[in-house]
């Protein structure tokens, strides 16, 4: 039976569920704005407030991002370009948009002005510098070819930012 726990102020609830199939670990992870914590069924009440106190502690520290602001996206993308693209992109603007319900990114090739979707602000940095990179790929190379993908692949944990936001797409139903 799921319980409800104290919600911090970057989240707007945390949810605990016991499962009897979990003997000792404890999981957590954010779908949201909502932090969902299974924890062994066998735990005292002492235990589970320790346990979630500790892991809504990490998984805090893990997503906390330097990517909250437009400056902040400017300086990632700049970094980014210079570090991962050898300084090819056209780094124009880019900035958080909150009308993109379909995609994760755009980018307008000609002046290098990417919008990234305020969805995932709250995702792991390496999943928006993926998005970052690939937005920025498309300032030099146009479309989803073979050559777009030696470029946009090379951000560090490409595959896993990939399968990050296709498991983000089926939770929410989005993009």
């Amino acid at each position: 039976m799921p319980t409800e726990f104290a919600a911090s102020a970057e989240f707007a609830e945390i949810e605990v569920i016991r499962s009897a199939r979990r003997t000792r670990t404890v999981q957590a992870r954010q779908v949201g704005q909502k932090i969902i914590v299974r924890i062994p069924a066998r735990m005292s009440a002492a235990e589970e407030k320790k346990a979630v106190a500790s892991i809504v502690d990490r998984l805090r520290h893990k997503t906390t991002s330097s990517h909250t602001s437009d400056e902040d996206l400017q300086a990632r993308a700049e970094a980014l370009n210079n570090s991962v693209l050898e300084g090819r992109a056209t780094v124009g603007s880019i900035r958080w948009v909150a009308n993109q319900q379909r995609r994760w990114g755009s980018c307008t090739p000609s002046t290098g002005d990417i919008r990234i979707s305020d969805r995932l602000k709250d995702v792991p940095s390496y999943v928006v510098d993926a998005v970052i990179v690939h937005e920025l790929t498309h300032t030099f190379i146009p479309g989803h070819g073979p050559e777009f993908w030696v470029w946009a692949d090379k951000v560090p944990k490409a595959e896993r930012a990939k399968g990050y936001l296709e498991a983000y797409q089926r939770l929410t139903g989005t993009a």
